[in-house]
């Protein structure tokens, strides 16, 4: 018996998010499928996180335990045979079998890319925010230096989340305008954990604050409040990639 970690890639347009459900093309029901045909075997499988519909990863960590004694380098390339062409595995690697994707994760980071341009971009359709007023990506990294540190980030969490401990510690968070692409402006934050539509909240706050809706300055207020109602607006799923995770 095997403990092995899968690193996927995926494009989320087409995928209800990562988790099994009715009649939904989602990525977990996708990867089990692949993943049974090359082993031989139903496995149960576990993800490193639940992204929702829509959301893409350029890092997503899926692990098994198994029997079949295909070497790691190998299981990419059957998979990526078997996988559909918006998903695709770039690494596999053995585990300790105490090792869990999801339990054992210490942290992640999320991008999410914006379109700032006047006239929108077929070719980022559903893959990128399209905002076309101007942002100014200097004045949003002054403003997001306030979500660095621990706080109980309950304004930053959709309203009907039934999670009790709402602190998460983030220790990363940059507004870049994208080296070689101008237009795009990419939302980048690593924290050891993220609550249900928090980094979607973070962006919508920093849209609205350089819309002059939000007042500069205004990230800690909110935070302190803990009232859902003072952040921003969920921005668009579209824009959201999963980037690392952190083990």
């Amino acid at each position: 018996m095997r403990n092995l970690l899968v690193r996927l890639r995926y494009d989320g347009r087409n995928f209800s998010g990562w988790q099994v459900q009715n009649d939904r093309r989602t990525v977990q029901l996708v990867f089990q499928t692949a993943l049974r045909e090359i082993l031989r075997e139903n496995v149960p499988i576990i993800g490193c996180s639940r992204t929702d519909s829509g959301v893409h990863a350029n890092e997503f960590c899926v692990s098994f335990r198994t029997e079949c004694l295909i070497p790691c380098e190998k299981l990419p390339l059957a998979l990526n045979a078997k996988l559909p062409p918006d998903i695709a595995a770039f690494d596999c690697a053995e585990v300790p079998m105490e090792f869990h994707a999801r339990y054992d994760c210490r942290g992640k980071q999320y991008r999410y890319l914006i379109l700032n341009t006047p006239l929108r971009d077929p070719f980022w359709h559903a893959r990128a925010l399209w905002y076309k007023y101007p942002l100014d990506a200097v004045f949003m990294d002054e403003q997001a230096k306030d979500y660095l540190g621990t706080h109980d980030f309950s304004a930053f969490c959709a309203a009907n989340s039934d999670v009790a401990d709402k602190v998460r510690c983030v220790t990363q968070c940059d507004v870049r305008r994208l080296s070689g692409e101008e237009s795009m402006i990419g939302f980048t934050v690593t924290a050891d954990g993220f609550l249900y539509n928090m980094v979607r909240i973070m962006v919508g706050t920093l849209l609205q604050m350089s819309a002059g809706r939000l007042a500069p300055g205004s990230i800690p207020a909110i935070l302190s409040s803990r009232d859902r109602n003072r952040a921003g607006f969920t921005a668009d799923a579209c824009g959201l990639y999963l980037n690392k995770v952190l083990y």
